[in-house]
């Protein structure tokens, strides 16, 4: 009898359990994982399918028809091209703000700053796309308002994303301008300020507003618009700070 009455229980839970799709730029790789177990206090029946990727493929993925719900984007740019395409049916909003960092796994003197790429030893600079990834491309842009771009561009490692170029400063570069976020990663906490980073100075880009936006395929979603709902709440902001963003 027990055992009939757990089945139908399971039964009756898959019935009524539900699930969205979210496609989530790499830079909140390290963020999303408590940002979903927070929703789920709240929402135990709701599946939340996290899909990882440059911002701009993304994107590319939606314009095709992949069937995402929410796009979490590294910028504004492509959920506010996405709502001018009439895929979107929130306007884009800003959930949290992105700054970058200059990383290695080895200890560095880091206090000639930014100055640092020039440096003979440093050989190769990992540096996410910044055709497809907001993050690269305030990479590209601190470097140039530093006037150090031309300098050091024979030295840049291109990665697909901002948390390949995380891996390939670990692993195989000698430094890498990476999403702040990351350095809060379990992995990455041992590595120390100071000596394995420094944050980029603000003055040389512009802090990175990530934007949110419910798609066309969760029109009338009522799971997706309680997540979306919960991206933009208190809680997940003291989510966000504790892992290296800044709010608004």
């Amino acid at each position: 009898m027990i055992k009939i009455i757990t089945a139908l229980l399971l039964i009756s839970f898959s019935l009524y359990a539900k699930s969205i799709n979210v496609a989530v730029a790499a830079n909140v790789s390290y963020a999303i994982n408590e940002l979903v177990s927070e929703f789920n206090k709240k929402n135990p029946q709701t599946k939340v399918k996290i899909t990882l990727g440059g911002s701009g493929k993304l994107a590319a993925q939606i314009n095709n028809g992949a069937p995402y719900d929410i796009l979490m984007s590294a910028n504004m740019k492509y959920p506010e091209a996405i709502y001018n395409n009439g895929l979107g049916v929130t306007k884009p909003l800003i959930y949290a703000q992105g700054s970058l960092a200059i990383f290695s796994a080895r200890k560095r003197d880091f206090t000639q700053g930014i100055n640092i790429v020039t440096d003979a030893k440093i050989r190769r600079i990992a540096i996410a796309n910044p055709n497809t990834a907001p993050y690269g491309a305030a990479s590209i842009k601190a470097l140039k308002n530093a006037k150090l771009y031309e300098k050091v561009k024979n030295k840049i490692v291109f990665a697909e994303s901002i948390s390949q170029a995380v891996a390939y400063s670990v692993t195989a570069t000698d430094l890498g301008f990476i999403a702040k976020s990351s350095l809060y990663s379990t992995k990455m906490q041992r590595f120390k300020r100071g000596l394995n980073w420094i944050e980029v100075d603000p003055k040389l880009y512009t802090p990175i507003d990530q934007g949110i936006i419910i798609l066309k395929h969760a029109d009338k979603n009522k799971e997706a618009k309680a997540f979306y709902d919960f991206i933009l709440s208190k809680n997940a902001k003291e989510i966000f700070v504790k892992y290296g963003y800044l709010v608004k």
